[in-house]
C-alpha cells in the first residue's frame, strides 16, 4: 500500500514538474501577447468612451457611446419638390423637378434637430421625392461598406484563383517547380514595394497597363488614370491585392491537394467517374480543413486592408479608397483623436468577430 501511494505521489510531482516547465516556456508569448495585444485592446475599449485625444490641455472626460454614434448615425430624409404658387411643379432647365437645399434641414433648422450635423452620403428619387441617405461621419462609412466590398470580392476570387494554380502545377510534369517559383514570387516581397510597382503599372500618363492597351488596341482604347477616378481606384487595388497574395494560398491549397491519397483517384476512375466527378466527390472533400483554413486566412487579410491604400491612394479620390484600418490610423495618429480611433478599432474588433462566428457556423461538421 505505501508503495502504491509513493508511485501516485511521484507521478502527481512529475505532473506537476511539467505543468510548471509547460508555463514556463509558454511565459514569453504569452507576456507579449499580453503587452502588445490585451493591454493595448484594453485601453482602446476604454479610450473609446472617452473624448481622450493624443495632445490636449482639456483633460479626459467620459462621453458614453457618443464616438460611436458619432461613427454610425444613419438616417433617411426624403424632400418633397418646389410648387409654384399654383401648385405645379418648378422645373430646372433639363425639365426636372427642383428641390431645396439639402443644407437648409441639417444645419441649424429647429424644426429637424435630429438631422444636425448629417451629411449626405447617397441619394435617389422616389416618384417627386428626392430621398437622402445621411450619416453623422460619411467618410467611415464609406470604408465601412469598402471594406465589406474588398472582403466579398477578394475572398472567393483569390481563394478560386488559387485552387485553379494549385490544380495546375499538381502535376508531375518537367519543370513544375519553375512554374510554382515563379506563381509564388510576389508574396516573398513586401507590400509595399508590391504598392509602389503597381502605382507605377496603373500611371495615367506613362503606365505599363494604359502602354499595353493602347499597343493592343492600336491606339483606340484611350489612357485612363486607374488610381485618379474614383470608379477605377478601388477595382484596381483589388486586382493587385489579389496578385499579390494568391501564390500563398497556392502553396497552402497544393499541399492539402497532396495530402489526398492517389488511391481514392484510382477508385474512382475504376468506376468510370470523369475529371468532374473526380474533382467534386474526391478533390473538393478531401481539401475540406484546407478550405476552411484558407477562407480564414484570405477573410482576415482582406479586412487587413491598409498597406496598398496608404501607398497608392491615401484613401482618394474622394474617398473611394478609404477603409477602416486607414481611418483607425489616420485619425488615431495623423489627426491624434485617440477616442476616435479606438472607436473604429472596437467597431473593426467586433465586425470580424461577426464575420468569424458566421464563417465558424457556416463551416462547422454537421453531425449525420
Amino acid at each position: 500500500m505505501s508503495s502504491l501511494n509513493t508511485a501516485d505521489r511521484l507521478t502527481t510531482g512529475v505532473k506537476q514538474h511539467e505543468n510548471i516547465v509547460g508555463w514556463l516556456m509558454a511565459a514569453p508569448a504569452l507576456v507579449l501577447l499580453t503587452v502588445f495585444l490585451i493591454i493595448p485592446f484594453l485601453m482602446a475599449f476604454i479610450f473609446s468612451f472617452t473624448n481622450q485625444r493624443l495632445i490636449s490641455p482639456n483633460p479626459t472626460q467620459f462621453v458614453g457611446t457618443r464616438n460611436f454614434t458619432d461613427l454610425l448615425t444613419l438616417r433617411v430624409f426624403s424632400i418633397d419638390p418646389i410648387l409654384d404658387e399654383n401648385g405645379e411643379l418648378v422645373l430646372d432647365d433639363a425639365g426636372n423637378p427642383t428641390y431645396p437645399r439639402l443644407r437648409e434641414f441639417t444645419r441649424n433648422n429647429p424644426d429637424y434637430p435630429e438631422l444636425d450635423g448629417l451629411q449626405e452620403l447617397t441619394s435617389w428619387s422616389s416618384g417627386n421625392q428626392r430621398v437622402f441617405l445621411l450619416s453623422s461621419d460619411v467618410v467611415f462609412i464609406r470604408a465601412l461598406i469598402n471594406t465589406i466590398i474588398f472582403v466579398l470580392v477578394i475572398v472567393p476570387c483569390q481563394g478560386g484563383l488559387a485552387l485553379v494554380l494549385a490544380l495546375l502545377i499538381n502535376q508531375k510534369l518537367r519543370g513544375i517547380n519553375l512554374f510554382r517559383t515563379i506563381f509564388f514570387m510576389p508574396v516573398v516581397v513586401s507590400m509595399v514595394v508590391v504598392a509602389l510597382l503597381w502605382r507605377f503599372i496603373y500611371d495615367g500618363d506613362n503606365g505599363l497597363l494604359n502602354t499595353l492597351l493602347g499597343f493592343f488596341t492600336f491606339g483606340a482604347l484611350q489612357p485612363v488614370d486607374w488610381l485618379g477616378d474614383p470608379y477605377t481606384a478601388f477595382p484596381a487595388l483589388m486586382v493587385m491585392s489579389i496578385w499579390q497574395a494568391v501564390g500563398f494560398h497556392m502553396v497552402i491549397w497544393l499541399a492539402g491537394l497532396q495530402n489526398i491519397p492517389e488511391s481514392l483517384y484510382e477508385a474512382a476512375g475504376l468506376d468510370g467517374a470523369n475529371t468532374w466527378q473526380k474533382f467534386r466527390f474526391v478533390t473538393w472533400p478531401g481539401l475540406r480543413s484546407t478550405m476552411i483554413f484558407v477562407l480564414v486566412i484570405i477573410t482576415m487579410q482582406a479586412f487587413g486592408l491598409f498597406t496598398q491604400v496608404d501607398v497608392m491612394t491615401r484613401g482618394g479620390p474622394l474617398d473611394a479608397t478609404q477603409s477602416i484600418m486607414y481611418q483607425a490610423v489616420q485619425r488615431g495618429y495623423q489627426a491624434q483623436d485617440i477616442s476616435g480611433g479606438s472607436a473604429i478599432s472596437v467597431i473593426f474588433f467586433f465586425l470580424v468577430l461577426f464575420v468569424s462566428m458566421i464563417q465558424r457556423y457556416l463551416t462547422r461538421e454537421k453531425s449525420a
